[in-house]
């Protein structure tokens, strides 16, 4: 059985990184900071189109070139609240707790940090062609069409999921339309479908990209100040004034 990375070298897996290079460098060019983190996937650098003077790579296990980081992305070895941008490029299909990851990625990030995952597209050709591969896996009649990947998200489900940690979800951009084929000239004689997708049949796409901000919501003392002042009833007789005057008074208060 082929590895995610082989798998990258196909044809299908060279389309997808080079959408979601793109895609990430748009997405990641206009956030600033101090401090940058991408989790795993060292295929796609993620952080090459962002200006941050610290950017770091780390991954969970050893890699034929070494990360800055090693460590378990369901405990980062960073204080809470210290990192402007964390990068998720399919972290959350490889990892094996991608709710406790999830949760470290929230707990990492500062108010107003941004969050950019990538996820495959469950309800997409690909996800079809995925399910039904998987399935005759199991039977030893196939091979998954992307190997060694956990259970897809879908973007509504993931939308939840940030909801939850109070995440504020900025944009969800969906891509790569070609059908699930490994030939690069089935590729390249639907090109295309990248074209008419976003128009026709724009949440099918096999990918997408989700960009989100943490939210932390503040506390607002209420004082006496809170209260409005009773007013003061004058009697007519009490300023000395007559009684048709201080109706005309009350009547035009700004002169």
């Amino acid at each position: 059985m082929k590895s995610l990375s082989d798998w990258l070298q196909t044809p299908p897996g060279q389309y997808l990184l080079a959408w979601e290079q793109a895609q990430l460098d748009e997405s990641v060019a206009n956030i600033f900071g101090f401090h940058g983190l991408q989790l795993g996937l060292p295929q796609v650098n993620a952080l090459s189109a962002n200006r941050m003077p610290q950017r770091w790579l780390a991954l969970n296990a050893p890699a034929v070139s070494p990360p800055d980081l090693l460590c378990d992305f369901s405990a980062l070895p960073f204080f809470e609240a210290s990192l402007d941008l964390v990068v998720m490029p399919h972290t959350l299909e490889l990892t094996t707790d991608p709710h406790a990851a999830l949760r470290e990625a929230a707990r990492v990030l500062m108010p107003e940090g941004r969050l950019v995952i990538t996820c495959f597209n469950p309800n997409s050709w690909w996800g079809l062609r995925q399910s039904l591969s998987s399935q005759l896996a199991r039977l030893g009649w196939s091979e998954p069409f992307v190997p060694a990947t956990g259970e897809w998200l879908g973007a509504w489900r993931l939308r939840d999921w940030l909801q939850l940690l109070n995440f504020e979800v900025e944009s969800t951009v969906f891509g790569c339309y070609r059908p699930a084929v490994n030939q690069q000239g089935w590729l390249e004689h639907t090109a295309y479908w990248d074209r008419w997708g976003p128009r026709c049949w724009p949440i099918l796409g096999a990918v997408y990209c989700l960009v989100a901000v943490k939210k932390v919501h503040g506390m607002r003392l209420l004082g006496p100040a809170w209260k409005k002042p009773a007013l003061a009833a004058a009697s007519p007789r009490a300023s000395g004034l007559p009684a048709a005057r201080q109706e005309s008074d009350r009547r035009a208060p700004f002169l």
